[in-house]
């Protein structure tokens, strides 16, 4: 009998258990699988959804912020380029209003020196002409002087002395112009 418990102990599988091992494995596995498919199985799955509502919400609110940042810098951008613009056309008109008062000063400026320039040459006129008075009636009097003195008398007649002095003075402009 020994040899027959050796014969049948070694012709057993020892990777494979003995088939009351493997009911009693399966009916065991069967009573966890089942308390752990009532009981564990829906608090997991619950669990699990509550995490997906909060992920995706967290996604949505993430989406919702990311959208409510674009638009704002959409709006950003929007007013700088407003703003931008405003600022080179602010800087245009300055330019503008610049050279126009530029502009105008210049013609401001010019008018003044014609001004100046006309009263100068008016000024000047008047000047000639009153030096030249003057120098008509002192030469007309020094040569009513000589001529007396050369011809012994008097000329003391302002009408007479006038029409010499004019008559000598107008030879000497016409000798004057003549020999320019």
């Amino acid at each position: 009998m020994n040899a027959l418990v050796q014969v049948a102990a070694e012709e057993q599988n020892p990777l494979l258990p003995a088939l009351p091992e493997v009911v009693i494995g399966l009916i065991a596995f069967a009573i966890v699988f089942g308390f752990l498919a009532k009981k564990l199985l829906p608090n997991i799955n619950k669990v699990l959804d509550e995490r997906r509502t909060q992920i995706e919400g967290g996604i949505e609110k993430a989406e919702a912020a990311q959208a409510e940042a674009q638009d704002t810098l959409e709006q950003y951008k929007a007013q700088l380029a407003e703003a931008r613009h405003e600022a080179a056309r602010l800087r245009q008109e300055a330019q503008e209003q610049g050279a126009a008062l530029i502009a105008e000063m210049r013609a401001e400026g010019q008018r003044q020196r014609e001004e100046i320039v006309a009263t100068g040459h008016t000024q000047i006129e008047a000047e000639r002409k009153q030096a030249a008075a003057a120098l008509r009636q002192d030469v007309g009097a020094l040569a009513t002087d000589l001529a007396g003195k050369l011809v012994g008398e008097s000329l003391e007649d302002q009408v007479r002395q006038s029409r010499v002095i004019d008559r000598f003075l107008d030879d000497l402009e016409e000798k004057a112009e003549a020999a320019r």
